[in-house]
């Protein structure tokens, strides 16, 4: 009996190989940085959106800062649970849509991805804008030029991770522990101050709180709820991006995802405690953050580094997204919803075309927003919250079918964060709808609709390929090679000794126009080649019309038709320059030859490349 022994090199089932690119993939630690920034650097804008909403009710409004504050906390608490099972049972990553995938159908999935990607673009634009709200803030003679600075940190974002995801953690480690540290800073010196230090930065700037209003309605509340749950923007990140860790890679996710929701939540919770301790009231042209900043720690270089460190770890946190959403892009790929070269990888790991195609969207979202966040923040959040609900709903079904020990309180569990960010989607889309979160309903039907166009393309194509199926035996077919020329080189030469190498026999073509010259050119080239005598014939195509590419294709239909066993090969000879730029001097006649045979006829084209160097 034949027993199949392992070849040299070869790993036993079930272990890695020793060298699987896991030096290019993330830690517990690396994959903090890399993913979480989104969510760490949401402190800065996350408690001012509440201050906002709550300052329509005056000084009595911004009292429920906390309360509100705190029931974020806990929906962020219940996510952070509930991702954690999302990462043991999906570690193949793509949160929602995986889950959806799984157990919910494919229009769920679809709906689950359209809603990420749409959080993941719009994550990038909020993080770089409010970024440079941060630098303006503390230098307002740069305000006027902040698009241009947007632009500059998205192209460096960018930068940085095309070289790698590592990379990219490697490079955001220390703003990351410079930011927290600096938060963290803030909130313990401010809970040991009995005054502000310094009301220095709001000085001078007019004040956005109501007058003579004094009641809190629940309306109002919901409605600043809805605006701080921006702050909860990607804790799914880690989840989607599972495969980006290294070995064991759930047990570094789930870690990760821990760690995020105890640092950001402990964050909200400090800086929600010094606005009630400090009554601070929400200015025009100062963050409450910088208004934080300076209230407890004095308007010093302490002050700054707090700036300094915001703007830096807001302009970074763009890097969620371009960790996340190309795993995303590459599952897609792989189910037949986008382009296949979504799933392509370079080296390092690095899913160019899903970083690069991200930041181009988000460089035209910033162009169309001004780079002014206000004009941005009514987006977002909308998309992650539906992604978020049905990521709980397809994880109670998981638990139904599953069974597993302890199933019950792991459905519950899910149950109840599935009402929770339900309930907290239906608040947030009808609290922003009117401010511009229309957009993003419309929007998110339309991407649905992108991804079953292409899904459907693929299955005509698969249809029409015969994918899954056994196809006949190939048999050998009589060829004809058709080699279109203009003159006498060695490049005619070579091409015709590619064309014998290649078919049972081959013509060479020659197009002919009825002007004096050409045909001054036509009798030069005849005469040449009877006198050259290479064994072919030159068959000479008369057009009245000046165009290359359209009499050759009639030839090549007509051949197919006189002798339709016959396979047909039109073999275009081409010039390959020396240098890059020598190409413009080129006249394109191979391009529009190739054109014109592959959009008319079935033709095989094949294109010869004779280097010059």
């Amino acid at each position: 009996m034949f027993v199949p022994t392992a070849e040299p090199g070869a790993v036993p089932a079930g272990q890695e190989p020793p060298d699987t690119g896991e030096r290019h993939r993330l830690t517990a630690v690396t994959g903090l940085a890399a993913l979480s920034l989104d969510a760490m650097a949401s402190v800065a804008y996350g408690p001012e959106a509440i201050v906002l909403v709550l300052a329509a009710a005056g000084a009595h409004g911004l009292g429920y800062t906390l309360p509100v504050t705190l029931a974020i906390a806990a929906l962020l608490a219940v996510l952070v649970a509930s991702y954690r099972q999302v990462i043991a049972a999906f570690p193949d990553g793509g949160g929602s849509y995986a889950v959806a995938r799984a157990h919910l159908g494919a229009r769920t999935s679809l709906v689950a991805a359209a809603s990420l990607v749409l959080d993941y673009v719009l994550n990038v634009a909020v993080a770089v804008t409010a970024g440079v709200a941060a630098l303006t803030s503390a230098f307002p003679a740069l305000y006027p030029h902040r698009l241009w600075l947007c632009l500059a940190v998205l192209a460096l974002v960018t930068g940085v991770n095309l070289r790698g995801i590592v990379e990219s953690a490697k490079a955001f480690i220390v703003p990351t522990v410079v930011f927290v540290g600096s938060v963290f800073v803030l909130i313990v010196v401010g809970l040991l101050r009995s005054s502000p230090a310094s009301m220095a930065t709001a000085a001078g700037h007019a004040s956005v709180l109501a007058d003579n209003a004094s009641s809190v309605g629940a309306l109002l509340l919901l409605k600043a709820f809805a605006s701080g749950c921006a702050a909860l923007t990607g804790v799914e990140a880690i989840a989607n991006a599972v495969p980006s860790f290294r070995a064991p890679r759930a047990k570094r996710a789930q870690h990760a995802e821990v760690a995020l929701g105890a640092v950001l939540g402990a964050m909200l919770i400090g800086l929600s405690v010094l606005i009630s301790r400090f009554h601070l009231q929400p200015v025009e042209g100062v963050t409450v953050l910088a208004q934080l900043a300076d209230a407890s720690l004095g308007h010093n270089w302490g002050f700054y580094v707090i700036q300094f460190a915001t703007m830096i770890l807001l302009a970074l946190s763009a890097n969620t997204s371009f960790g996340g959403l190309p795993v995303l892009l590459e599952l897609l790929a792989r189910d037949n919803y986008l382009p296949h070269v979504f799933a392509l990888k370079a080296d390092r790991q690095v899913h160019r075309h899903g970083v690069l195609a991200l930041a181009v969207v988000s460089a035209a979202l910033l162009v169309f927003s001004g780079g002014d966040t206000n004009t941005l923040v009514p987006l977002f959040a909308i998309g992650v919250f539906v992604g978020f609900t049905i990521a709980q709903v397809g994880m109670v079904r998981h638990w139904r079918l599953e069974r597993g020990p302890g199933w019950r309180g792991k459905a519950l569990l899910n149950g109840f964060g599935a009402v929770l960010t339900g309930v907290a989607t239906v608040v947030v889309t009808a609290g922003k709808f009117a401010e511009g979160a229309w957009l993003v309903v419309l929007m998110l039907p339309l991407l649905v609709g992108a991804f079953v166009a292409v899904h459907r393309a693929y299955g005509r194509i698969g249809d029409r390929l015969g994918l899954g199926r056994i196809p006949e035996a190939p048999h050998r077919e009589r060829s004809v090679v058709i080699v279109p020329v203009s003159s006498l080189t060695r490049l005619t030469s070579q091409a015709l000794s590619a064309a014998a190498s290649l078919g049972d026999e081959v013509r060479a073509v020659t197009v002919c126009h009825p002007d004096p010259e050409d045909r001054a050119r036509l009798h030069a080239l005849e005469r040449a080649w009877a006198e050259w005598d290479p064994g072919v014939p030159l068959v000479r195509l008369a057009c009245e019309r000046r165009t290359l590419g359209r009499p050759i294709a009639a030839y090549v239909r007509e051949v197919t038709a006189a002798e339709p066993a016959t396979q047909v090969t039109v073999l275009i000879p081409e010039t390959e320059p020396e240098r890059l730029w020598q190409r413009l001097l080129q006249n394109q006649r191979g391009a529009v030859v190739a054109h014109a045979v592959r959009r008319e006829t079935d033709a095989v084209i094949c294109r010869l490349r004779f280097r010059l160097s």
